[in-house]
């Protein structure tokens, strides 16, 4: 695939894409994320420099042709503009456009500061559109217990384990899929998992995913073509399991549990394993943010207030929890004043 969307690409975009890979450590699904979006980008600016008759749709608008003299033209004025087109034509939600704004302001450091192909960053003060806080979606503790308790297929096992997983340790979607069978030590008691960039970390694991590891390993297949891989697809000839497959997996019991009605996905899942460590384990939130591979602790206070029943307990405890009101004087009492 990868080889096939660098053909679409102008000179500057795959040197762009070979910096981000070689460079800044990431992996190909990421490269793959900005491509799309610098993709959307150029056949932007494509349309609006009238390089494409008018009929011609957004999505069959080719790149490979577009001067870098439109990238180095294009002023802070027409980026606000590229945001509301994303906004009102593309239907690009405040994340999504938060998102693209990373891209250019990285695309263009890139192109005036490393690689010297434009004399300099217009688009350097371009500001991110502010997102709508929202909190994240989670299971409570016994929707939790439901879906374990219900998870049933074919490959019970190992979809059980992915569950455990998910619930447990708080790993991304990417993190799971890319273990290997040497990333898991019994006797450490660990799971080593690559998150964003490439990341190293250790991740801790309790009794509950080392018996569901365990139990899934003694009827793992064997794998011809990713014999390292940890869980596999026993449909495409013993492969990595997909992320998309994986997704499938999660999908398919959240369904079984009757909870398939809650907008919940792998990523959620992520969400719920973080709240029930802060709201039933304890764990400090700079130890949450170690365990769950956050850059910042900012990321991970989102968990610190989605408790209810810390919530109720600070009202409770307030010192004016039990003050009342005093007692009504009588029409009497007041005659007598």
């Amino acid at each position: 695939m990868r080889e096939e969307y660098r053909k679409d690409c102008p000179y500057y975009l795959r040197s762009y894409l070979t910096y981000i890979r070689t460079v800044r450590n990431h992996t190909e699904r990421t490269e793959v994320d900005y491509y799309m979006d610098l993709r959307t980008f150029l056949r932007y600016l494509k349309m609006i420099n009238n390089d494409v008759p008018s009929d011609t749709p957004f999505e069959d608008i080719t790149i490979a042709d577009v001067p870098i003299s439109y990238v180095e033209n294009f002023t802070l004025m027409n980026a606000y503009e590229f945001m509301n087109y994303l906004m009102d034509s593309r239907g690009f939600e405040s994340s999504s456009r938060s998102r693209m704004t990373s891209a250019l302001r990285q695309f263009y450091e890139y192109l005036s500061k490393k690689a010297m192909l434009i004399k300099s960053n217009p688009i350097e003060q371009l500001e991110h559109p502010r997102n709508a806080q929202k909190l994240p979606k989670f299971l409570g503790l016994e929707q939790s217990q439901t879906l374990l308790s219900s998870v049933e297929s074919h490959n019970q096992k190992r979809d059980f384990c992915i569950i455990t997983l998910f619930l447990n340790c708080g790993m991304r979607l990417s993190e799971l899929v890319g273990l290997n069978i040497g990333d898991y030590s019994e006797s450490a008691r660990t799971l080593r998992v690559f998150g964003k960039g490439q990341k190293e970390r250790i991740i801790y694991i309790n009794d509950a995913c080392i018996a569901a590891l365990n139990d899934y390993i003694k009827v793992r297949p064997k794998s011809i073509t990713d014999p390292d891989a940890l869980f596999l697809s026993t449909h495409s000839g013993n492969k990595r399991l997909s992320n998309r497959r994986v997704q499938r997996i999660v999908e398919d019991q959240l369904n079984r549990a009757g909870l398939g009605n809650l907008g919940l996905s792998t990523h959620k899942l992520r969400h719920t394993a973080a709240t029930l460590m802060y709201e039933y384990g304890g764990v400090d939130p700079m130890v949450l943010k170690d365990v769950l591979g956050h850059k910042s602790v900012a990321t991970t206070q989102i968990y610190t207030h989605l408790s209810d029943a810390d919530r109720r307990k600070a009202a409770e405890n307030s010192p004016l929890a039990n003050f009342k009101a005093p007692k009504q004087k009588s029409d009497s009492d007041d005659e007598e004043e």
